[in-house]
């Protein structure tokens, strides 16, 4: 999937706070900068930039939170049992040289060996593992944007899981260096990993009822 091939969807610009007069406006969409993303204001929503297009993302709903929540405590659980590395969730700062100056996956993993080291502010290169959990409104940034930009920088697993299904679908990187799609998983099922090898996380626990 490239992103050549994708008219990427317009940030509405005229919602960003009205600047002073003498400060420099915001860049139209392609030409955002790490620069311009440290002069957003602290507002709640999440910003991120990718191939210099300013995506916003409005505070996430109790379905969705609830479902990070679990993805990340038992991510959390396994790799810290295995001592595999760390797993964190948003907000945090991962920047993809070339590709995007910073996004905030909802949690993601890093293997021991490439830990941040404390005090970090953010974490450069591609995490090992990515999870993504979709809305309404950001399922086409999701399933399309982020899953070029995590192939391209080679994360080598990403999660795409969706609350209203109630499923989750596991790419894997493959040696080509494009997505494969490793399983998807629906209620009943348990989710495995590449990344993560003895990984079995059921889908019911996931979810809300």
């Amino acid at each position: 999937m490239s992103l050549e091939a994708v008219v990427l969807p317009p940030v509405i610009l005229r919602r960003l706070p009205r600047l002073p007069v003498r400060e420099r406006a915001w860049p139209e969409q392609g030409e955002w900068t790490y620069e311009d993303y440290e002069r957003l204001p602290d507002d709640g929503r999440r910003y991120e930039i990718i191939e210099g297009v300013l995506y916003v993302t409005s505070a996430p709903n109790f379905d969705h939170q609830y479902t990070v929540g679990e993805i990340f405590a038992a991510l959390r659980t396994y790799v810290r049992e295995h001592q595999l590395g760390i797993v964190i969730s948003v907000p945090f700062e991962v920047r993809l040289p070339d590709i995007a100056p910073v996004v905030q996956p909802d949690v993601l993993f890093i293997a021991a060996e490439r830990t941040p080291r404390p005090g970090a502010a953010r974490f450069i290169g591609p995490p090992d593992l990515i999870v993504e959990v979709t809305s309404r409104s950001t399922a086409r940034t999701d399933k399309v944007v982020k899953f070029s930009a995590y192939e391209r920088a080679g994360v080598r697993e990403y999660w795409l899981v969706d609350p209203r299904p109630r499923s989750v679908e596991v790419y894997s990187l493959s040696e080509e260096g494009t997505y494969e799609l490793a399983g998807q998983y629906t209620p009943g099922e348990t989710v495995t990993s590449t990344v993560l090898s003895n990984l079995a996380l059921p889908v019911d626990e996931l979810f809300l009822e």
